[in-house]
């Protein structure tokens, strides 16, 4: 639709958007006629206005009020006019330095993402996360006294997952050498999918050379991977609370609380990869434009991440009011998902 709009109607449209992202509040036409310094009349700033709410992308809150975008029009700001900058240094330094694996887990790490994106947003980061598909580079049990061990699982890509388990009192620390030791053996290069399924063939077939406290060491093990949420898709989201500063009504609060629930569903969580797939790069939702929550008033801005054969296996974003610092955030969101990337391989 931007083809079908003049310099000057585009012009007006920006500085309308702009005002908004700024204060929440409708502009005039005298207003904008000061900020624009262009040789324009407020009468034909106002017309120029009229034309755009007649087309959907303004509206009027009040009866000789100033104008605000539509939804539509923040949608058409953001595909078309909208100028994108660039992160600085240090902004993308403090991102690599919060995505780094550093020994921690990849939800650890996917945490800290959507948390470092609220807070340079000042709205609610989330993240998609992964199934973790690395190869494994390492497995360990640790006694950790009568009853428990833990479990600690190494990818080859330095991301580390540590589960404790429980098992029978009086199991002596060999059994925890030979399970280790087992286990090595067969993990190198595989994914953790493939190793549970041929540790669990081994075992039915008694191939193994397991005495019968060990192999309880190792199903305990598998048991852990497979219910304590190793391999499944987690939704993150943080600084919801963010989203609550610039509520001013009732109105506004419901449609915070109808938010609040369309991302807790698992629905949602589905739909944010499937909005992701075949799209290359940021994707913004806006409003009643919005295909996952079609909820006026509020954005979602969200970037797929993908491992090393380019297959799309999470996404990062930021969800706030619609009137979101679009130009500050779409760089954030786009380089926090290319460095997420790179350390699910």
């Amino acid at each position: 639709m931007t083809a079908n709009l003049n310099q000057r109607s585009r012009d007006v449209l920006r500085r309308v958007v702009e005002a908004y992202v700024e204060t929440g509040e409708p502009i005039g036409s005298r207003s904008l006629a000061r900020q624009l310094g262009m040789s324009l009349s407020p009468a034909t700033i106002r017309n120029v206005m009229a034309d755009l709410e007649e087309t959907g992308l303004l509206f009027s809150p009040h009866t000789s009020a100033g104008r605000m975008p539509t939804d539509a029009g923040l949608q058409l700001f953001v595909d078309g006019i909208l100028e994108i900058g660039n992160l600085t240094k240090e902004a993308r330094q403090e991102i690599e330095n919060e995505c780094a694996a550093d020994g921690r887990t990849l939800n650890q790490v996917l945490d800290e993402a959507s948390k470092l994106l609220s807070g340079l947003s000042h709205c609610a980061g989330l993240v998609v996360a992964p199934k973790n598909e690395s190869a494994l580079k390492h497995v360990e049990f640790v006694n950790l006294g009568p009853g428990r061990a833990l479990v600690v699982i190494v990818t080859q890509d330095g991301l580390v997952e540590n589960r404790v388990i429980d098992l029978p009192l009086g199991m002596p620390a060999s059994s925890f050498v030979e399970a280790s030791n087992f286990f090595s053996a067969h993990i190198v290069g595989r994914t953790l999918n493939e190793v549970q399924e041929t540790v669990r063939q081994e075992i039915a077939v008694g191939r193994t050379e397991l005495d019968s406290l060990t192999r309880e060491v190792v199903e305990a093990g598998l048991a852990t991977w497979s219910d304590g949420g190793f391999g499944k898709d987690v939704l993150i989201v943080r600084g919801q609370s963010n989203l609550l500063d610039d509520v001013t009504g009732m109105s506004d609060m419901e449609r915070i609380r109808a938010l609040f629930q369309k991302l807790e569903t698992n629905e949602t969580l589905l739909r944010l990869i499937e909005a992701t797939e075949g799209a290359e790069g940021v994707q913004i939702f806006i409003g009643a434009e919005n295909e996952l929550f079609s909820l006026a008033g509020c954005s979602l801005i969200i970037a797929p991440f993908s491992n090393s054969e380019e297959q799309i296996v999470g996404a990062i974003g930021v969800v706030g009011p619609a009137r979101l610092n679009y130009g500050r955030i779409i760089p954030m969101v786009d380089y926090t998902a290319q460095i997420i990337g790179k350390l699910v391989g």
